[in-house]
């Protein structure tokens, strides 16, 4: 009986320990991501020397403030329907993330799916165009008349050639699993041979 209740005191104290270390934890792990710079939402919350504010907003050192991009926006739609950009141009700092949406309509009267895909110029720039999220990635299914809105979200890297001024980013949308025509094929011609040749 005596052994009974020594080990269940060993085990309380035991849990007691867990408990207090599960709580311990957080703090701990604020502390550790802070110190090392690992957490950026722990960097943000902590006081920025000169401001007096913990909320006050980092700024992101990669953006390249010295430098402007002109980014045009191309669409161009393989089959009878509208796909354009919001905005045909706009201008970015390298290392900035920019959001600018498409525009799609389904103008037939059937269900389609279609896909997009991206090409750029100059074509040095398209290691450079880094995007986190687009439309292209996937393929989509409209139905008639259907109107849709996608976004695209990109950074230009800084490590992009300071000769380049322009990029532009041009889509060509396409329809998916459309019958395609036959290759045409020749006609060939075999000569006869006629009655007593």
């Amino acid at each position: 009986m005596r052994n009974n209740l020594l080990m269940l005191r060993k085990l309380l104290i035991v849990a007691a320990g867990m408990f207090a270390f599960g709580y311990a934890l957080v703090p701990m792990y604020k502390a550790i991501c802070e110190f090392t710079g690992i957490n950026i939402l722990a960097l943000g919350e902590r006081e920025i020397p000169g401001t007096g504010s913990a909320r006050a907003k980092l700024t992101n050192s990669q953006v390249d403030m010295s430098r402007t991009i002109t980014v045009e926006f191309d669409a161009n739609a393989r089959g009878p329907w509208l796909f354009k950009p919001a905005q045909s141009s706009l201008q970015v700092h390298p290392g900035e993330m920019t959001t600018v949406m498409y525009e799609f309509q389904n103008v037939q009267d059937r269900v389609m799916s279609a896909q997009a895909i991206p090409s750029y110029a100059p074509r040095q720039a398209a290691a450079h165009f880094n995007k986190l999220e687009c439309f292209c990635f996937n393929q989509y299914t409209l139905a008639p008349g259907e109107k849709k809105q996608w976004p695209v979200v990109f950074v230009i890297d800084p490590k992009l050639s300071k000769n380049v001024t322009t990029i532009t980013l041009s889509y060509t949308f396409f329809e998916v699993g459309s019958k395609t025509p036959a290759a045409p094929t020749a006609a060939v011609d075999v000569p006869h041979k006629g009655v007593g040749a």
